[in-house]
């Protein structure tokens, strides 16, 4: 038996995230159906985040077992000619069977676009969140270090979840603008659902004055959702780096 290892990235906009649905579809679906036509059966694959409706994937980690001798490379190639345009394999390796692309993972690191310009975009749509009023990047650059540390942060995710250990350890954060767009980019060992989206929402209520400057650390500590901000749109998130 071998344990294969896939990097895949992935257009989010036409998929209910990652996770098998019964009534929706999703990328593990349609990855699953071009395995199956690859290793000529339905494999049993393992992600490495379930990511949300409507979220990106530059560097995506995709796991099956199977028997076929198959190259690394040809199954890269073989896999591409079945899966839809808007998923893409784009390397293969060969793992230990203990190896899971989620619990072996050290950290991953997402980026949040938001569309600073007055008008919109059409072509970044999908891609970046609109919001046409004036982001100070190097103001929340700086409130958003209170990310930083292993915090309980149950106030930064979805009443959805029903994760019951809460504390991450956030290692990186940073806002920055490019143009019209403004970035956030944060890496820890892990995220509870919602949490980025939360995160983001949440320096936008601080842009807008609705949270005071140095407040941001006692509303991680009160571990309250209702005093976080808003839940930020899906279509600017995107995973961009899994670290093993």
């Amino acid at each position: 038996m071998r344990r294969l290892l896939f990097k895949i990235k992935y257009d989010g906009t036409e998929y209910h995230g990652w996770q098998v649905q019964d009534n929706a579809v999703t990328v593990q679906e349609c990855f699953q159906n071009a395995a199956e036509k690859v290793f000529l059966s339905r494999p049993d694959v393992k992600g490495c985040s379930r990511t949300d409706s409507g979220v990106h994937a530059s560097e995506y980690f995709v796991s099956l077992d199977t028997d076929m001798n198959i190259e690394c490379e040809n199954a890269v190639l073989a896999l591409n000619t079945y899966l839809p345009d808007d998923i893409a394999a784009v390397e293969c390796r060969e793992v230990p069977l203990d190896f899971h692309p989620r619990y072996s993972c050290k950290s991953k690191r997402y980026t949040y676009r938001i569309y600073n310009g007055k008008t919109r975009n059409p072509f970044l749509r999908n891609y970046a969140y609109h919001y046409r009023w004036k982001l100070d990047e190097e103001y929340l650059n700086k409130e958003a270090q209170a990310f930083l540390g292993s915090h309980d942060f149950s106030g930064f995710c979805s009443i959805k979840s029903d994760v019951e250990d809460t504390i991450r350890t956030i290692t990186d954060v940073k806002v920055y603008r490019k143009d019209d767009s403004v970035y956030f980019e944060v890496e820890g060992d892990g995220f509870l659902y919602n949490m980025v989206r939360i995160m983001v929402g949440t320096l936008l209520f601080i842009n807008e004055g609705k949270i005071k400057e140095g407040e941001l650390s006692d509303i991680i500590e009160s571990k309250d959702r209702k005093k976080a901000g808003k839940t930020a749109p899906p279509q600017g998130l995107c995973l961009t780096k899994v670290n093993y």
